[in-house]
This record gives structure tokens, sequence and C-alpha cells, in this order.
């Protein structure tokens, strides 16, 4: 008697299952972001962003027409427990000229009045009505984490960009 080794039948390659799932996810993965690309509603790249601010010759000879009034610095806890500073202030258009966009660079200090965070913020939305002449605006920045070495006062706040609205505009 002969002993017979009975081979199982081949089975179709695991790999081939595999490629095809693979295939499947990353063709739901394009369709996804092909759908969320052409939403109707989206903005387009350059809706929404700041104007582009200058400071050159024109824009620094105007700044200090701009004022910055009722600074106050307040301290809250955020939703995930983090500590944020907000600085608060007032926008002073003394001017004769209409703003479209100021930014500011905000610096906090030790008490080596060495500067520990230096920012620079728009404070006027792109999609706001532009500051008038003799305009009063209030702004708010926030500031998730300064530096531990502040001195607590209240920082430095200098105009460093402006976008003037000629009277031809």
């Amino acid at each position: 008697m002969q002993q017979q080794l009975e081979m199982p039948s081949p089975q179709p390659p695991e790999r081939s299952r595999f490629s095809f799932a693979l295939t499947l996810a990353a063709a739901a993965v394009l369709i996804v972001v092909a759908g969320l690309y052409f939403l109707p509603g989206r903005q387009s790249p350059s809706r929404g962003t700041a104007p582009e601010v200058h400071f050159g010759a024109a824009e620094q000879a105007y700044a200090p027409k701009l004022q910055i009034e009722n600074i106050a610095l307040s301290r809250a806890e955020n939703f995930l427990h983090q500590e944020v500073t907000t600085l608060s202030g007032e926008l002073v258009n003394t001017g004769d000229h209409s703003l479209r966009a100021v930014e500011l660079t905000i610096e906090f200090s030790d008490d080596l009045h060495q500067v520990v965070l230096r920012e620079t913020r728009s404070v006027l939305a792109a999609g706001a009505a532009p500051l008038a002449p003799a305009e009063h605006r209030s702004f708010e920045v926030s500031f998730e984490h300064i530096p531990s070495p502040w001195n607590m006062q209240q920082p430095v706040i200098r105009i460093t960009g402006l976008l003037l609205i000629s009277s031809k505009d």
C-alpha cells in the first residue's frame, strides 16, 4: 500500500484581496478630498485673508496720527484649562485718511527689560469697514502662551504696518 499525500487545492493569494481593498480605500479618500475641494460655498484662498500692509515713508508719516487708547490686559482660562492673556484697546484715527488695515507689534518684557515675546498682529479684520478719520475702533488680541519671565507689566505696542486708502479708492 502506497501512501499518498494529499495536497490542498491552491487558494487565491491573500495579496490580491489586500490590493483590492487598498485600491478601494485610496479611491474613497480621493473622492472625499475632491468633494471637500469642490464643495459649493468654499472660500477661495484670496478671500478672507488680511490685506497686505505696508510701512513705507507715507505709512510711517501717518502712523503718529493713529493712537492706541484704553489698553487693558486680562487673563482667563480657556476650555483646555490653559491660561490665555488678552490685550484689548481702541484705535483712534486722528488723521485725514481712512485705513483698511493696521498691524501692531506687541512686545512683552522681563524684569531686565529684555523682550521675552514679540508678536505682530493685524487688528482690523479683513472684511471690516475701513477706519475712517476721527473714528474709534476696539480691538482684542489673545496670547495663549507668554513666557514665565514676563514682568506682568503692560507690553510695548508699536504700529508696524498700515494700509492707507487713497482719496481715489
